[in-house]
């Protein structure tokens, strides 16, 4: 849940589309893999042109799946340039750019 978390704030905070992934099932003789859980997902900018809960696929927990979804790159142009959160537009590059003396 917490990968879960920080993916969804990072689709938010960039305005991009942020994919995670991991493995199911058991691997009895691999150490530190004989059990894992997972749910895969596909997050989206929380804003009008895409899903109201930010979420554009996701498989069901713990369950050996394939997952598509189709990730519309003009809608982050648009979001980018015309939507209600302007996180890259607003961003203070000053802040962080490397200075040299």
């Amino acid at each position: 849940l917490r990968v879960r978390h920080c993916a969804q704030a990072r689709a938010i905070e960039n305005e991009c589309y942020v994919v995670i992934t991991g493995s199911v099932g058991n691997l009895p003789k691999v150490e530190n893999l004989d059990v894992q859980y997972a749910q895969s997902s596909v997050f989206s900018p929380s804003d009008f042109a895409f899903p109201h809960d930010a979420v554009m696929a996701e498989t069901t927990p713990n369950t050996e799946m394939i997952m598509f979804s189709d990730m519309d790159l003009e809608k982050l142009k648009l979001v980018r340039n015309e939507g209600s959160v302007t996180n890259l537009k607003d961003r203070r590059v000053d802040l962080y750019e490397l200075k040299t003396r």
